[in-house]
């Protein structure tokens, strides 16, 4: 089945994996701030808006370690809001509901998630719905087929097998994924294939 990217988050724990038919030459990165998907240096050029992204943001927050996990140029604004103080769930709905689906040609949703050491949310705005959610185990949410937070079998236990588990599930075309754990701080990690 193709779900195209998608997200699994839990209190303390996400994964994020690219997943995709159209651009499939591409890896995530590490920054300063987090992690960011960009084309391989075999990709053709494009001017596609929604090749290139932040997937996931570090945040610092009164002494607690947070992570801002999605699909897109969303992930920036959630992870902006959470340093201003706002709520998760507030932080979450503000960005999708300003930003809204993908103006692409299949409506893409926009999908995000928050996850702290005790807490996580997810989030997904679509063509129909802004869905926001506070989650207490694994719960998936992905652009296409998925795009209604539902609960996943999440078996890693930290960002880098969290990252590797997304990648080898079974949903077609992965490209590549990111992993995040939150334990008194925020420790990523990146899955680019083999």
């Amino acid at each position: 089945m193709y779900v195209g990217r998608f997200l699994v988050a839990a209190p303390g724990l996400a994964a994020y994996r690219v997943s995709s038919r159209s651009f499939p030459n591409r890896k995530v990165i590490e920054r300063d701030a987090g992690l960011t998907v960009v084309p391989t240096d075999d990709a053709e050029p494009t001017d596609n808006p929604y090749v290139s992204y932040n997937c996931v943001r570090r945040v610092e927050r009164d002494g607690d370690a947070m992570a801002a996990v999605g699909n897109g140029s969303h992930v920036d604004p959630v992870a902006e809001k959470l340093e201003l103080g706002y709520p998760p769930r507030d932080a979450l709905a503000t960005a999708l509901f300003a930003l809204d689906f993908e103006k692409d040609d299949y409506d893409t949703p926009r999908i995000a998630a928050v996850v702290g050491e005790e807490t996580a949310s997810v989030g997904t705005v679509r063509r129909d719905a802004l869905l926001v959610r506070e989650v207490t185990e694994p719960t998936l949410v992905a652009t296409y087929e998925k795009d209604d937070p539902e609960p996943f079998a999440l078996e890693a236990d930290g960002a880098t097998a969290a990252a590797r588990e997304l990648y080898d599930h079974a949903f077609e075309h992965a490209v590549c994924a990111a992993g995040v754990s939150v334990d008194g701080g925020v420790e990523t990690a990146i899955h680019n294939g083999e």
